[in-house]
């Protein structure tokens, strides 16, 4: 099967990430291209970057293939891999939609004195006339969204969890959050298929009305996410458990007591335990699942200094050490203007060692260790992957501007 390149954007700065997350309906003409996309392609389209940018072996030409992501295609080209944008330069006139970059394409590198530029046209192939390029891509069911070919940003295994899984909330959230009351059977422990009963706060029932939520997801125990300079609680963030669809609200039944009078009797939402991460027992929480969707970004520094501290390695409390593929929740969030897909430098700490020649103690100093992005915000934290990393990383750890 064959399209254009006009027909599927193949021209751009950024890519989708996790496509297997798309609803059949998302189309990627729906997705906007951003002021700050333009302003960048605007001023790079012509130029690139400087030659010395450019990674020591980067290909004068790749075949994109299955499992590749824009992440590593950028550090193949790049030394500093977040300046794809400026790499990846575009005609704005011929392709509106710059999102997706597919399996298949041949991408090369163009040299022009001290710059470089990556395009999907061989050199002289009527890049000056505009002429639509064409990519083949591997045929598709007519069911599939054509974004479900796009390359991912990162590894989405790595991060589709996390996407659904941490959830930050405030200290009386979860509080006032439907709680599991009892279990069919009584069973202390429920798993995947079983059924649940819950009731919600007396003024957030659990019903099943038309535009009521039905899945949720099941939380327990939320730990304080403390800033590790101020100690300040930051949120709380709440270990998932699973899912559960609701199948019955809450309900009074009337029945008669025997007296000639009539007793309403109160009768919890019933739900069916749809999946579990662990054991869900009476006492956790529920909370409506969000809606699945795109997420969209790209690789991309901040625009202004930056300089986080990791506040907790996400999976365990047991863990103490963050390593490579790795999460960790970050002290800065949407408030203090951070936003999906920025790259931070990680830093080590700068251990207190013993001076091996007269035996006093000093204080090394911080190195840069590694790379991390963030993936998913909230107000007052973030949630960023370890790209690499050389030493393991630590709560408390700095994250600045890469260099």
């Amino acid at each position: 099967m064959v399209f254009t390149g006009v027909q599927r954007a193949v021209l751009g700065t950024v890519t989708m990430l996790c496509a297997a997350l798309a609803t059949p309906v998302a189309q990627a003409h729906d997705l906007p291209v951003s002021a700050t996309q333009r302003a960048t392609a605007a001023q790079v389209a012509q130029q690139g970057v400087p030659l010395a940018e450019l990674a020591p072996e980067a290909p004068d030409t790749y075949v994109v293939k299955r499992g590749d992501t824009l992440w590593g295609i950028s550090g193949m080209y790049l030394k500093r891999p977040w300046r794809w944008p400026e790499l990846w330069g575009m005609n704005l006139e011929a392709i509106r939609n710059p999102h997706l970059i597919f399996p298949g394409q041949t991408l090369y590198l163009h040299k022009d004195g001290a710059y470089a530029r990556l395009s999907t046209r061989a050199p002289g192939d009527g890049a000056a006339s505009g002429d639509p390029q064409t990519v083949r891509v591997s045929p598709r069911t007519r069911s599939d969204s054509l974004a479900d070919s796009a390359l991912p940003t990162l590894k989405p295994h790595l991060i589709e969890p996390f996407l659904v899984e941490p959830v930050v909330v405030d200290g009386q959230a979860l509080q006032l959050a439907p709680r599991i009351v009892a279990t069919l059977e009584d069973r202390v422990l429920m798993s995947p298929g079983d059924r649940i009963y819950a009731r919600g706060d007396a003024s957030n029932p659990l019903r099943a009305e038309p535009g009521e939520p039905r899945q949720y997801r099941v939380f327990r125990d939320a730990v304080a996410l403390k800033d590790p300079l101020t100690s300040e609680i930051l949120g709380y963030e709440a270990q998932h458990l699973g899912t559960a669809v609701l199948v019955r609200g809450e309900t009074f039944e009337e029945s008669a007591n025997g007296k000639g009078g009539v007793t309403s009797e109160y009768v919890p939402a019933s739900l069916d335990v749809s999946s579990s991460k662990e054991e869900i027992r009476a006492g956790d929480r529920l909370l409506p699942a969000p809606p699945r969707s795109f997420m969209s970004y790209a690789p991309h520094a901040p625009q202004r200094d930056l300089e986080a501290r990791v506040v907790s390695i996400y999976g365990s409390s047991a863990v103490a050490n963050a390593a490579q593929n790795n999460v960790v929740a970050i002290n800065l969030g949407t408030q203090d203007g951070i936003e999906t897909g920025l790259v931070l430098k990680l830093m080590t700490k700068g251990d207190r060692v013993k001076d091996r020649t007269d035996k006093a103690m000093v204080k090394l100093p911080s190195e840069s260790n590694g790379m991390a992005m963030v993936f998913r915000t909230f107000d007052r934290v973030s949630y960023a992957l370890i790209l690499d990393v050389r030493t393991p990383v630590r709560v408390g750890d700095r994250l600045v501007n890469p260099e």
